[in-house]
């Protein structure tokens, strides 16, 4: 056996004398058949397949050649050729502040203080969670420029954070700056990744939790508390305001109008008896002791029926007569 196999080793068929081996020649075609197979295994073994949502990034020796997309695709087989797979449609997240432990239906969070905890601009600290979502927008960048784009992503993430709430107060952090805490944090996160050649995009940047300390949350309370009640009893009087005030104002209006009628009343009255009175002087100065006598009748026609009427003749002969005109 050991003959055998140092022959096989040399190419040289086994001989007994001078006389051929025909099972020798057979073993030598199965050792080249053997052979043929290896090599044709190990040129399969480029082929390979890309995902719908992935890129390949093909190297030769180390060094970047190409991108292809989806679908089956054949490289040389290594150590020549290698190909790197990047998925650039599925979202990232990085959690700062806090990691989950279990997701959905029944969550559970750990809190990192470490993270989570902040000083704002005006001498306080905070408590801050956030969450980053992105993705790959440059397959080539982000496989070969960043080492970890975790690690990259969330030291980033947290260090724009720690700059945006060091310019804001306590209680603009905790109220009504949270949102532009937010969308400042995107941007300037998205510039600085830029700078690195990482290859992100942002997608999404939220603010899950913003809260002081929990050693000063009772304190904290009571202020929103009485800033509560403080908002409360600022609403009631506006809404007491809205109320008195345009029926205040629809008062005075009225006030107003009914003067400006009056006013108008007098003087279209006024006007009236003027051109009455002129009319009547016209008359006058045409016959004086005509409208002198009219105007007697006239004023006696008015005075007359309300009065208690009793006529005496003026020729008399010591008898009193008289005709009471209301018997």
């Amino acid at each position: 056996m050991s003959r055998f196999t140092d022959r096989l080793l040399e190419g040289r068929p086994e001989r007994d004398g001078d006389s051929p081996r025909p099972a020798w020649e057979m073993a030598s075609w199965v050792g080249w058949l053997a052979i043929a197979v290896i090599v044709v295994i190990y040129l399969l073994t480029g082929i390979y397949t890309i995902g719908p949502s992935e890129k390949g990034l093909v190297k030769r020796f180390g060094r970047y050649m190409s991108t292809v997309g989806p679908g089956m695709h054949y490289h040389l087989p290594s150590p020549i050729e290698s190909v790197v797979t990047v998925n650039v449609l599925g979202v990232r997240k990085e959690e700062i502040g806090f990691r989950t432990v279990s997701p959905a239906p029944n969550p559970r969070y750990q809190i990192i203080d470490t993270e989570a905890l902040m000083l704002t601009g005006d001498g306080n600290i905070t408590h801050v969670e956030m969450i980053v979502q992105y993705r790959v927008k440059d397959a080539e960048q982000f496989a070969f420029n960043l080492i970890d784009s975790r690690a990259i992503v969330k030291e980033s993430a947290e260090a724009v954070l720690r700059e945006q709430v060091a310019t804001k107060t306590l209680d603009d952090t905790l109220t009504k700056e949270r949102d532009v805490i937010a969308a400042d944090t995107m941007t300037s996160l998205q510039a600085l990744l830029d700078t690195y050649g990482s290859g992100i995009v942002i997608s999404n940047v939220q603010l899950q939790d913003v809260k002081p300390p929990k050693e000063v949350v009772s304190a904290f309370d009571d202020v929103n508390s009485a800033r509560q009640d403080k908002d409360k009893l600022i609403n009631e009087a506006d809404k007491y305001s809205l109320d008195i005030l345009p029926r205040a104002r629809g008062q005075a209006q009225e006030i107003a109008n009914q003067a400006e009628a009056y006013k108008q009343e007098r003087i279209k009255r006024a006007e009236g008896d003027v051109s009455r009175f002129l009319e009547v002087l016209k008359k006058y100065e045409l016959g004086p002791e005509v409208t002198r006598t009219r105007m007697y009748i006239e004023t006696m026609e008015d005075i007359l029926p309300g009065m208690e009427k009793i006529i005496l003749p003026q020729e008399g002969n010591g008898v009193l007569k008289l005709l009471d005109l209301d018997q």
